[in-house]
């Protein structure tokens, strides 16, 4: 079973590929649900993990729905060209219609445009399948067009309510795309999901920092939120879900 972790630093990458994780979903912004990184973000993650683990850019140009317009279906083809130049081992993208189908035309502009700029480059469809109308066509569909893998939580909000879900994807599709396991997912669900037969998990493995005293200002926070407060990636529970994903994989192998 593969781990993945959600970084949005450096530092995060740093952390996972100490850890032992076989590759991080590099993006900013992770309270919006993530957005693209930096050209920055990427190359200091890249000397931070030394060729340790891979890296996957999210490439997402905005927060909010998976509806995107022409101007950010020509946003993302760019960030995916300049991400994938920098190194990156391939990207993470979606887009759905406003039925709720895939973005065939979208996603296929996205996929020429990775396949460009590198032509091995994997390809992993987000949980934007998670709000799609009918998740097992969209799968089908991502096969077709030559899909690495798909992070889902199963059409539900969290991967351990999904594991009913995840479990017909990864019996059906296994074979040919790489279902992982992602979205609400705690340590906890990682034995079950491993027993559904899922290839990989996927966690953003993250805690809350704060520096707030008294007489701190508000630059833009919502009423009530903490404006120091910002997200890290947590050693303790990249170690621990490392340690679970390896002592299960040893008892299936005996």
């Amino acid at each position: 079973m593969k781990l993945e972790i959600a970084v949005v630093s450096a530092a995060g990458a740093g952390t996972a590929a100490a850890e032992g994780a076989h590759r991080v979903e590099l993006c900013s912004s992770l309270e919006l649900g993530g957005i693209t990184p930096s050209q920055g973000l990427m190359e200091a993650s890249m000397e931070h993990v030394d060729g340790r683990l891979e890296i996957h850019p999210l490439i997402r140009c905005r927060p909010g729905d998976f509806r995107y317009s022409a101007s950010d279906v020509d946003t993302m083809v760019h960030e995916i060209r300049h991400l994938l130049a920098q190194g990156a081992h391939g990207v993470v993208v979606g887009a759905l219609t406003p039925s709720g189908d895939l973005d065939v035309h979208t996603i296929q502009r996205l996929v020429e445009a990775a396949r460009a700029a590198n032509p091995g480059a994997q390809l992993t469809f987000h949980r934007a399948i998670d709000q799609s109308k009918e998740p097992l066509a969209v799968l089908e569909q991502l096969v077709e067009l030559g899909f690495t893998r798909v992070l889902t939580s199963g059409h539900e909000a969290t991967a351990g309510a999904g594991l009913k879900t995840l479990a017909a994807m990864a019996e059906r599709f296994g074979g040919a795309v790489e279902i992982m396991a992602g979205g609400g997912l705690t340590l906890e669900d990682i034995p079950a999901m491993h027993a559904a037969g899922l290839s990989a998990v996927h966690l953003s493995a993250k805690k809350t920092v704060s520096t707030l005293g008294d007489g701190a200002i508000s630059l833009g926070a919502q009423d009530g939120a903490d404006p120091t407060a910002y997200t890290v990636t947590d050693r303790e529970v990249v170690r621990a879900a490392k340690a679970m994903v390896n002592a299960l994989d040893l008892a299936a192998a005996r």
